[in-house]
């Protein structure tokens, strides 16, 4: 898949949004381009820990 539109070289450009459970901002990846509204967890130890605020 492509990156969005907007991109195009710049990274600045990209989609983030925040990580649920550390609060860590998470840029959009080519790899998360199929499921980006469904990414929560910035890593698989966030992703274990599932708890808000650490």
């Amino acid at each position: 898949m492509s990156a969005p539109a907007s991109f195009r070289g710049n990274k600045a450009a990209l989609p983030s949004k925040l990580c649920v459970a550390c609060g860590r901002v998470m840029t959009w990846r080519r790899h998360w381009a199929k499921n980006w509204a469904e990414v929560k967890y910035c890593s698989d130890a966030c992703r274990r820990q599932k708890t808000p605020g650490g």
